[in-house]
């Protein structure tokens, strides 16, 4: 595995807000990512991918995060 495959993933940032006509400064709802991850297009697969990275933030890291600083 790469050792930075997620800034080879992450080519046009801000792509999937676009797509689904969401401005860039507002979060996008789950059930639209979901939704939109069901696609076989490249909207898929930046949906899948912002599934994917969606499950890198984890509560537990961030309290762990502000205990340390």
């Amino acid at each position: 595995m790469a050792k930075n495959w997620i800034a080879g993933a992450i080519k046009n940032p801000g792509a999937l807000h676009r797509d689904l006509g969401i401005p860039e400064g507002d979060k996008i709802p789950l059930a639209l990512i979901k939704k939109a991850a069901k696609r076989k297009d490249k909207v898929g697969e930046r949906a899948r991918l912002a599934l994917t990275l969606r499950g890198f933030h984890s509560k537990k890291r961030q309290t762990a995060a502000k205990t340390m600083s």
